[in-house]
């Protein structure tokens, strides 16, 4: 199958390519910038396109050919991303039709039980880019996903980074709600499975079928790490707060950092847990969340290339600004 990858250089997408390459798809991948597809070991098997989201006539002509569309394209920066989200969706919702797709896949954010505009702003505009694939009467299936557990993703990042510099934690009340991770390695097989799924055009939560609370996790987390930490509850502290403070302390982005922390007020947790059955292959194992931690925490053997490494640790592809603070 003739695959279009959509933010092939992000974290997730550009572990996703290899399994792909893998499965016998040909991969057309997208880049902002074509020079920086240079970094990634995969670069010579696959067509490299450059182009932005928001230029119609080049996502037309990206999909010339196509006869699928892994959409993996997200905005968490600047004051006008849900905007550029939606043209970006609509953009390429028009150029599937026009070009034939037989399906679109997208990987979205999971979906609180509360009503649409109590949603954070990048929970409300990951779920507004779903409904705009949708709409396009192709069958789209859109993964929804919390935290993906894996050194480089972001949300992995930021909790590495914060356990590394804060041996006090200071919990507000809100850390008590639930969360359920899940490895990057079942969402790339997920992903996979969706191409060929027979499910026609609807949402599945992707989760690891564990769940605890945020404070739970930021324990378990520093357990697998070897780090002391002690937590105190400080019941008033608002989202708004730690949103403003949380950045100074990482080397992530900073408005990606805000942009995540103000979700954390909802749980976080699958409904429908039946994308196991209908989108991974038989026989495949989810992840346990400790052994995810242990995968994403693990030190790579620079002997290794990163065709061969672990997708849930690091790779020498992946931001400068990742890993742990030490390094």
């Amino acid at each position: 199958m003739r695959v279009v990858v959509m933010g092939a250089g992000g974290y997730v997408g550009s572990r996703l390519v290899p399994v792909l390459l893998a499965a016998g798809h040909d991969v057309t991948a997208t880049f902002t910038r074509a020079a920086s597809a240079e970094r990634f070991w995969w670069v010579d098997r696959v067509d490299v396109v450059e182009l932005d989201v928001l230029d119609r006539p080049r996502v037309r002509a990206a999909f010339e050919g196509a006869e699928a569309l892994l959409y993996l394209v997200h905005g968490l920066g600047g004051a006008d991303f849900a905007t550029a989200d939606r043209q970006g969706a609509y953009n390429a919702a028009h150029a599937a039709v026009r070009a034939g797709l037989q399906r679109m896949v997208y990987l979205g954010g999971l979906v609180p039980d509360i009503p649409e505009t109590d949603l954070s702003p990048h929970l409300r505009s990951r779920l507004e880019v779903e409904q705009v694939l949708m709409d396009s009467g192709i069958p789209t299936l859109a993964l929804r996903a919390a935290m993906v557990v894996g050194s480089g993703s972001t949300s992995f990042e930021i909790m590495r980074q914060l356990s590394e510099r804060l041996p006090l934690q200071v919990l507000p009340r809100w850390m008590d709600r639930q969360v359920e991770p899940v490895a990057v390695t079942d969402v790339l097989a997920a992903l996979a499975g969706a191409l060929t799924a027979t499910a026609r055009s609807r949402p599945f939560d992707v989760g690891s079928g564990e769940r605890l609370s945020y404070a739970a996790l930021l324990r378990l987390y520093a357990d697998r790490a070897g780090l002391r930490r002690v937590q105190v509850s400080v019941p008033g502290l608002p989202t708004a707060v730690v949103s403003r403070l949380a950045p100074a302390l990482t080397r992530a982005p900073s408005s990606t950092v805000q942009s995540l922390v103000e979700s954390l007020r909802h749980d976080m947790v699958c409904g429908r847990p039946d994308f196991a059955v209908q989108l991974l292959p038989p026989g495949h194992v989810l992840t346990p969340v400790a052994e995810a931690l242990d995968r994403a925490l693990a030190e790579p053997d620079p002997a290794v290339p990163d065709a061969q490494r672990d997708p849930l640790g690091p790779l020498s592809s992946d931001p400068e600004w990742t890993g742990s603070l030490s390094s």
